[in-house]
This record gives C-alpha cells, structure tokens and sequence, in this order.
C-alpha cells in the first residue's frame, strides 16, 4: 500500500502560467549569459541557485565571479515576486479534490520544490493552503488530521524545499526529507509525481514505488525518462491510478 504521495509544486500541483522559467531566464541573462531554451528545460525543478549556476555557465557567463550567482538568485526572486503578484498562482484543476481524497484515504501528502522556502511558503500562503503539524512519530499513517479551522482548506503534511537539503533533484534527499517529516519508514510506500525530468530521476533514486511524470507542465510524454513508471495527465489523476493498481485504501477515513 501508499502511506505517502510526494508531489512538486510549480507544474504539477500548481500553475504559475510558466512564470518561473521566464524569471530563471530574465536573472541569468541579466549577468550577460545566454540562456537556450533546452538548457532552462534540463535544469527547471531543480534548486533554484544550482540553476542559476549551471545556466551561466552553459550560457558564456562565469558563475565563479563573486557574488554574482547571489545576485541573480535575488533578482531571480525579486522578479518572480513581481510576476506572481501581477498573476498570482492558482491551484490546477483537480489538485485539491485529489489532495483531499488521498489524505481522507490515510496517504500523507508533501510537496516538494526547487524554491527556498520563503518562496514556497509565500506561494502556499497565497493559495490559502495549510501545512498540517508534523508527524510527531515514525508510523504507518492513520487518518491525517487537520488543523482546527481549516476543514475546507487545502492541506499537506510537509512541505521541503530546494535550500533545506544538501542537493537538489535529482538526488533523491528532498523525498527522503519528506519520509522524516512524514513518520514515513519504507520509500517502496512512496508514490513521487512531476512535470519534470528532474522530478521522476528524484523519485527513481530514491527507491519510490512509483516515480510518475504529468503532463501540466511543458514535457510531452515521450520527453520524460525510462525511470517513470508511468505518465498521467496529472495529478488529478493519481487516486485512481492508486486505485485500480490496489496500492490505497477503498475506504474513506475520518
């Protein structure tokens, strides 16, 4: 069975109309590199200054120069800060129905992402979504409870990102960060969906039952590696994916 679905945010569970890779481009190209769109593809959903990093340097710039990756990782922010508020991100359809459904069936759900946590935690906070209290021991998953006053509310039980582990995707630390947060004892009860390729190496690395890519994001189906076991149309769709291959509960819990 699933005891935890570890989802991206930013084109898997969140649309922000591509509004991140437009600011990862405008940072790096404001240090004078050049930035080819099959490169910002290769390096989205992952950690944002290692991004920044890689891209100057395939780009012609020298990321080695002081300060100069620190900057364009605030301007990076700073521009994104701009566009999020002129088109704020809102929820792909299907999402909280599908988020609500796997912790009603006592799967835990995290959502992991290249941004700091700043970032993230501002984006949630925008989209009225609530982290529920940490799991308070390693334990197979009763029925997730929610904070008082958020019934209606989206909730998730963790939240890791990008700056809180030693690398990002596609090194598998964030999913693992997430089995901590989530009391979560066997990766072979993790399910891992993204938009990237980044997103499912992470989740084959790190030994998930499943490492799902989707389709919200800018990869076709045949983009997405050999490791993805399968590719759905997005996470609307994980429930029954879990479904009809027995892996969840067919009773509603709580």
């Amino acid at each position: 069975m699933i005891t935890l679905a570890v989802f991206d945010m930013a084109g898997t569970t969140i649309d922000d109309g591509g509004e991140v890779y437009r600011a990862l481009e405008a940072a790096v190209t404001e240090t004078g590199a050049t930035v080819a769109p099959a490169d910002l593809q290769t390096w989205m959903g992952t950690e944002k200054r290692a991004a920044i990093t890689a891209l100057m340097e395939l780009g012609g710039g020298d990321p080695t120069a002081p300060g100069v990756v620190d900057r364009a990782f605030a301007r990076f922010q700073e521009i994104l800060a701009e566009r999020y508020a002129a088109a704020p991100p809102t929820a792909l359809a299907g999402v909280p129905e599908a988020i609500a459904e796997l912790r009603a069936s006592g799967i835990r759900v995290a959502l992991t992402t290249g941004f700091s946590r700043d970032v993230a935690a501002s984006i949630l906070s925008r989209l009225r979504w609530t982290i529920a209290p940490q799991a308070e021991a390693v334990s197979a998953p009763a029925a997730p409870v929610l904070p008082a006053g958020t019934a209606d509310a989206v909730v998730v039980d963790a939240l890791v990102c990008g700056d809180e582990v030693l690398a990002g995707r596609p090194a598998p630390y964030m999913i693992q960060r997430a089995m901590e947060r989530t009391g979560t004892l066997d990766v072979r009860t993790v399910i891992v969906a993204g938009d990237t390729a980044v997103d499912v190496q992470a989740g084959a690395h790190s030994g998930a039952a499943h490492s799902i890519g989707v389709l919200t994001g800018k990869l076709e189906r045949t983009d997405f590696p050999a490791e993805a076991t399968a590719v759905l149309a997005g996470v609307a769709e994980i429930p029954a994916f879990l479904a009809a291959a027995g892996l969840r509960s067919a009773v509603r819990l709580g």
